[in-house]
């Protein structure tokens, strides 16, 4: 049995020329049409040329290592060796972009085994269902997140002094911390409050300086409002 299992000379299948070339083009027009659906439905400026580069290379160099493998075991044991020796360090990607990885990666398996036929209509598939839920926005929040940092006078009760104002221009809020300033004198409240996208914020704004004697008013427009 292990003379079978590492017997190279009967595992090993010979590579034809024609054979790698046409699995190198493939793999390499596929990267490109996945990575040109990447660079069209990644929001504007988080679109990364490294990221868009690495989508391009992944099939090719995933269907040329599948390609010299083959179906000889010593290979692949030999590999996978080599690879546990290599450590991968990087920051947590965002889920769409690993979804890519895998999906450059799922390409380059069908061009090295040969299955070009399959590799061309999932990866146009995929790439056609990327690119209508793009287009609906799916999975779009309809409400964004934001601080809201209000200063008013130490003369005003600030329990409830805002509320028929958030209730109006907001679809949640909450009072997360309250501080004194100006030795006293004043007070700034941190809310955080989610507003809907269609909501005029100079109008929610102006509405809340009618309250608090147009003293200062800070609404954020960072993603992580929890930050102060």
């Amino acid at each position: 049995m292990f003379e079978t299992l590492f017997n190279t000379t009967a595992a090993s299948a010979s590579i034809s020329l024609t054979s790698a070339i046409l699995t190198i083009i493939v793999s390499f027009v596929l990267g490109g049409v996945i990575s040109l659906t990447y660079m069209k439905t990644c929001g504007k400026g988080s679109c990364s040329q490294n990221f868009s580069l690495t989508l391009v290379l992944v099939p090719t160099v995933i269907a040329i290592i599948i390609l010299l493998i083959g179906s000889n075991v010593a290979r692949a044991f030999s590999l996978a060796g080599a690879f546990s020796i290599i450590r991968f360090r990087s920051a947590p990607g965002d889920p769409k972009d690993i979804a890519y990885v895998l999906f450059t990666m799922a390409a380059g398996l069908a061009c090295g085994v040969g299955f070009y036929g399959y590799a061309v209509l999932f990866t146009a598939v995929l790439c056609l269902l990327m690119l209508i839920l793009n287009l609906l926005n799916f999975g779009a929040k309809t409400t964004s997140q934001k601080l809201l940092k209000i200063t008013i006078p130490e003369d005003l009760d600030f329990e409830g002094a805002f509320d028929d104002v958030f209730e109006a221009f907001t679809t949640n809020y909450m009072l997360r911390k309250v501080k004194t300033t100006d030795l006293g004198s004043l007070y700034e409240l941190n809310y955080i409050v989610e507003i809907d996208k269609e909501i005029n914020q100079k109008e929610f704004i102006d509405a809340i300086r009618c309250r608090n004697g147009n003293l200062n008013i800070t609404l954020s427009m960072c993603a992580d409002a929890t930050e102060y």
